[in-house]
């Protein structure tokens, strides 16, 4: 079995037609082409429907593997191996992580070039989420510099491109591991690259907005002290 992973290629897609290659209630539902995103990097998976002979099955969660699975409701149908289905992902969800994951890069590319600090943990939810450096101490007014220096990048309106390299050259790049523990496992041969023209490059594989414009406001919420060395920055995103 072999998915066609189409949502690292277009993130912007959210219809599309593919075969089901593998049907089963415990270990999900595989598709020869799939832009349902499997979660990863601290975004959460993506929900939707497949729609096949004028039923649909909702798909709530994806299991990340070899090939993503797609976990469908308990109460919904499954599509036969061999069924064409039209898989559509849930767009309200899966825009707002998008914006968060963009707006987190965003966040992580002006802690590390004002403050130097360096990625230790992650999380997300839709238009939330939240970041931890390894910071040891912060200035007074950090919270405020910080907000008001992202928000900048968002009105730079800043191109952000995926694209893939391979391995050597991907980490031949300065600082395109921003996690203060390369996370890159090193079977990895082709690194793909989420780049923040002008601010941020990083190796990752989620799905991201075009530009920095997208992500909208970033609201610096609360800066925490997580111990000794660390700091946790949490971030909500505005219109």
């Amino acid at each position: 079995m072999s998915t066609t992973r189409l949502e690292l290629v277009d993130s912007s897609l959210r219809t599309w037609q593919a075969s089901v290659i593998a049907s089963d209630a415990e270990t999900g539902i595989v598709l020869d082409r799939s832009a349902f995103y499997p979660g990863g990097g601290g975004q959460p998976p993506d929900h939707g429907v497949l729609l096949w002979g004028g039923v649909q099955t909702r798909i709530v969660d994806v299991r990340k593997g070899d090939d993503p699975a797609l976990v469908p409701h308990p109460e919904d149908p499954l599509p036969p191996v061999g069924t064409m289905v039209t898989g559509a992902i849930e767009d309200d969800r899966r825009t707002a992580l998008m914006r968060t994951h963009s707006g987190l890069h965003l966040l992580s590319g002006v802690v590390f070039r004002d403050f130097g600090a360096l990625v230790t943990g992650s999380n997300m939810d839709p238009l939330s989420g939240r970041l931890d450096f390894n910071l040891d101490e912060i200035p007074a007014g950090f919270k405020e510099a910080v907000e008001a220096a992202c928000n900048v990048e968002v009105n730079q309106d800043r191109a952000i491109q995926a694209y893939e390299l391979p391995r050597a050259e991907a980490l031949a790049i300065p600082d395109v591991i921003r996690t203060a523990q390369n996370l890159l496992p090193p079977n990895i041969e082709v690194v793909r690259i989420v780049d923040i023209k002008g601010l941020d490059v990083q190796a990752d594989g989620g799905t991201h907005v075009a530009s920095t414009a997208q992500i909208g406001r970033i609201s610096v919420t609360k800066v925490e002290n997580k111990g000794k060395g660390f700091r946790r920055i949490r971030i909500t995103l505005g219109d």
